[in-house]
């Protein structure tokens, strides 16, 4: 196995960007590689209005500027089939589309068993590569290694836009919430099977939306984070939600996870032009002023969303 990684890798090594940094707007000829300050890179991206969990901004020249997203997965999830490399990258792709960014690249480290053959490494590269180029991207360079224990994929997913990039931390007091699809039902395999809404993130930041988000942790979760980074009150309309048909129940497609829709907040003079660019957009809340998630019932009663009540919590 080793002498199987050792060729692959050595074919694949001369893409290797060995700063795993992408800077498309300066890769023009003649343009000037932009530096970057990494002491200086937290201030900047609070400058820039960025939470750090969708994406980080890179500041390029022309006022373009790179994106780059990191996901990784591990052990089981990964078994070669083409939806699971697809997923690999179409994960950090969703990210970007939070953004609102254009894809550019995917950089792809992969770590695997010495059982592995060279043809289930090959089948790895080209699922990841067939993703990124089906949304105008490509793999353009990664690592291979191998590993004592499970195989271990982590993607890399580099964007630009023009301007200021979406973030988690711009919704304001009286804004409306929107959804781009239906929720819910991950554990019958719709997570497997995702398509990165990258056109309506770009739709939805032309048509005026100043907060975004995938949904990958809940719906309920993802709408607590959100409402946290912007020091806002979410309130949701429960009915309002547009459950998955393999969801079990409301309160399944709240928590379930893994659906890689887009949530944004946008002020009410601009929903209905955003709904015209992205025809399946719901209007599930609004944005008020004070602090966390509300779940507000048919006849207009409110709770407090209490975190306990479910949804992927990053390390616990």
């Amino acid at each position: 196995m080793t002498t199987r990684i050792g060729r692959l890798n050595r074919t694949f090594a001369h893409l290797l960007l060995a700063a795993a940094l992408f800077a498309p707007a300066a890769a023009r000829a003649g343009d000037k590689q932009p530096e970057i300050d990494k002491k200086a890179a937290p201030a900047a991206l609070k400058e820039a209005g960025l939470s750090f969990e969708d994406a980080k901004l890179l500041a390029g020249p022309e006022r373009q500027a790179g994106l780059e997203e990191l996901d990784r997965t591990v052990g089981s999830v990964l078994r070669g089939d083409l939806s699971d490399d697809e997923k690999a990258a179409a994960r950090a792709l969703s990210d970007l589309a939070a953004t609102a960014a254009r894809p550019r690249a995917i950089l792809l480290a992969l770590s695997a068993p010495r059982a592995r053959s060279s043809k289930w490494i090959e089948g790895v590269l080209a699922g990841a590569r067939s993703m990124a180029r089906s949304v105008g991207a490509d793999l353009v360079g990664g690592d291979l290694s191998a590993a004592h224990g499970p195989a271990g994929l982590t993607v890399a997913a580099y964007g630009e836009l023009d301007g200021d990039p979406t973030g988690r931390d711009r919704a304001r007091p009286g804004e409306i919430l929107v959804i781009t699809g239906a929720v819910g039902g991950s554990s019958k395999g719709r997570h497997l099977q995702f398509r990165p809404r990258l056109a309506e993130g770009q739709a939805l930041r032309r048509a005026g939306a100043t907060a975004m988000m995938d949904t990958t942790d809940g719906l309920a979760w993802d709408l607590f984070r959100l409402a946290r980074a912007s020091r806002v009150r979410v309130d949701l309309d429960l009915a309002a939600v547009p459950v998955h048909r393999d969801a079990r129940s409301l309160e399944d497609a709240l928590r379930d996870g893994e659906d890689y829709e887009l949530v944004a907040t946008m002020p009410p003079s601009v929903v209905a032009r955003a709904r015209r660019r992205v025809p399946n957009l719901r209007a599930i809340g609004r944005v008020r002023a004070g602090s966390g998630l509300w779940l507000v019932d048919a006849s207009g009663r409110s709770r407090h969303w209490r975190r306990s009540e479910g949804g992927y919590e990053h390390g616990r």
